[in-house]
């Protein structure tokens, strides 16, 4: 369903392009229609057939676009990819060191301070 909708979504946007780019433009000559006197298209009958084939192709397109938004809403599928946990890492654990080492010696581990010395436990001899 929502593939049919979006189908015909498509080409009414291709067909408001066409016709929007047809009608004679008012200033600049911007238009495919915008040229001179005369032709195929030309008359004030012509400006108002494009002008309203230009609403009610703009009306599908809005009606199509809340479809498209409707049907999406009613769908299960997550709604955004961050939703989604197929994107989770599916090993436990901290991510690998680059170079695919195993975290022992890297740079960073040796940019690390040292640990401060815990102290000793309650009744341990103390060192020497």
């Amino acid at each position: 369903m929502a593939t049919v909708v979006l189908v015909i979504h498509l080409m009414i946007a291709a067909a408001l392009v066409a016709v929007v780019l047809l009608q004679r433009s008012e200033g600049g000559a911007l238009g495919i229609g915008g040229g001179g006197g005369g032709g195929l298209m030309s008359g004030r009958g012509t400006a108002n057939f494009l002008t309203r084939l230009t609403a009610v192709l703009a009306v599908l397109f809005f009606a199509t676009s809340i479809t498209l938004t409707l049907l999406a809403q009613r769908s299960g599928e997550p709604k955004s990819i961050i939703d989604s946990d197929s994107g989770a890492p599916t090993t436990g654990g901290a991510p690998s060191a680059p170079g695919g080492g195993s975290g022992g010696g890297g740079i960073l581990d040796q940019l690390q301070p040292a640990a401060p010395p815990s102290p000793p436990a309650p009744g341990a001899p103390k060192p020497q």
